[in-house]
């Protein structure tokens, strides 16, 4: 699947329940142009209008077709019906339709308009943003559905995981105005903001937080070399095995157990620096 364009089955989903749902060619119209769609409004009924717009924004390279869908999705996701209205169960019924087609393909609505995904990483809404904006409840389900994958594609679970990882270094590197290492790797990124983030255990007194410390750096190695020989990234080494998806759930939380606890750090030294 390419992770650049929104699957042809949401396409049809949300643009079935949107043309149904609004049944209003100048509404359709006014959402879809204000929302970034391009071009002039496709022919066919509302439906089908739909539908075309959004096969467009795929085929447009100048557009971010995940954008669109989710500026698009907005009023009608975001609104909330009384259980009294009598138009409630079937609104209700058509938001469960449009979430649960979004899950089938790695993906997920938030509040606002946003599109988040994680088959082996994140659409078009990055991790950077994510992580910019301190959306731990985002970053959550990305890990969520990250674990959720694992069933029937343990492999890939182990890339996403350590690409979040990889995201969440990055970012911090670029934000604090630190040097890239010369090689990009999660553990040479470790390296490089666990001294600005003071966990370099050579200056560490406390013996149980040296401890801590060098258990964060093992979980680091280990899915730096777990990526290499079992993840899906670049192909498999010479040395790859079997991973079982024990394996793949056990990496997949320990990186999320970093990534937090990382970011918490992060964000501990921002206040003490205000």
């Amino acid at each position: 699947m390419d992770l650049s364009k929104i699957p042809n089955p949401v396409i049809m989903v949300a643009g079935e329940v949107l043309g149904l749902h609004y049944y209003h060619h100048a509404t359709l119209d006014t959402l879809f142009m204000e929302s970034g769609a391009p071009g002039d409004p496709p022919e066919g009924n509302c439906v089908l209008k739909c539908q075309r717009w959004f096969s467009r924004c795929n085929e447009n390279p100048s557009i971010d077709p995940f954008k669109v869908l989710g500026c698009v999705l907005e009023n009608f996701m975001d609104t909330e019906l009384s259980k009294y209205d009598n138009a409630f169960d079937n609104y209700s019924d058509q938001k469960d339709r449009i979430n649960r087609i979004l899950t089938k393909y790695g993906l997920s609505y938030k509040l606002g308009g946003k599109i988040y995904g994680s088959n082996i990483g994140i659409t078009k809404i990055t991790l950077e943003e994510i992580i910019r904006s301190r959306d731990f409840g985002a970053i959550e389900d990305e890990f969520r559905r990250t674990v959720e994958m694992v069933e029937s594609d343990p492999a890939s679970g182990i890339t996403a995981a350590n690409s979040m990882v990889e995201a969440l270094f990055r970012t911090y590197i670029e934000e604090e105005g630190l040097v890239l290492p010369s090689k990009i790797t999660v553990k040479n990124l470790w390296k490089v903001i666990s001294k600005n983030l003071g966990l370099d255990t050579s200056k560490i007194e406390n013996q149980d937080i040296i401890r801590i410390i060098t258990g964060l750096t093992s979980v680091i190695d280990g899915m730096g070399a777990f990526r290499t020989h079992v993840g899906s990234a670049h192909g498999r080494s010479p040395k790859s095995y079997k991973i079982e998806s024990r394996h793949a759930r056990l990496a997949i939380n320990a990186a999320y157990a970093l990534s937090i606890f990382i970011l918490e750090v992060w964000d501990h030294h921002k206040r003490r620096l205000l």
